[in-house]
């Protein structure tokens, strides 16, 4: 009779520092010497500080011991952490990645109006980049989004699409929606 195989298991770590560099090789080594595995990471910057979000594997014991030794890493690098125990990411074969392009002037309600039409549509938000800058012309505040969603099995995608441009016309917005495509094919 086999032994049955160890459940992998997840920890999601999110992380804030103002040494981008330091505080992913912190991370990184730790989960390295504790016999974890790094398998997906994010890395931004947000005024003087760095956002680091990891998901590392491994077995019970190897998760516990790098949860245990956190606190002592970020006091010692000055950085702060929270972790939580995941699943792994749950299969959608039937899933379509789609990519949403956002560019307009600037006005608060625009990533929550954006959040709320996906919403409605049961589309489900994968990643999300915003930034603002200044335009050179005018000196007016721009915004750039960029979501990565999920479109569930059975979607009309034309259909949304023009529902998708719809909703941007009407709020002055100039955008687009595309399948995701891998950046390094």
């Amino acid at each position: 009779m086999s032994t049955p195989p160890v459940r992998e298991q997840f920890l999601v770590i999110s992380a804030l520092g103002t040494n981008a560099m330091e505080l992913t090789n912190v991370l990184c080594r730790a989960s390295h010497e504790n016999r974890c595995a790094v398998i997906s990471t994010r890395l931004s910057r947000h005024g003087e500080f760095s956002a680091l979000v990891l998901q590392i594997s491994g077995n019970w014991d190897a998760l516990a011991r790098l949860e245990a030794g956190l606190p002592a890493l970020s006091k010692k690098h000055e950085f702060t952490a929270n972790v939580i125990r995941s699943g792994a990411s749950e299969v959608r074969p039937q899933a379509l990645p789609y990519v949403a392009y956002v560019s307009s002037v600037y006005r608060p309600d625009i990533l929550n109006e954006l959040c709320q039409f996906f919403l409605d549509h049961r589309v489900e938000l994968e990643a999300l980049t915003c930034d603002t800058y200044q335009a050179p012309q005018t000196g007016g505040t721009m915004l750039n989004a960029t979501l990565t969603v999920t479109l569930p099995a059975g979607t009309q995608i034309s259909w949304l699409r023009d529902q998708f441009l719809d909703f941007a016309d009407a709020l002055n917005l100039d955008a687009l929606i595309e399948p995701w495509r891998p950046q390094n094919p």
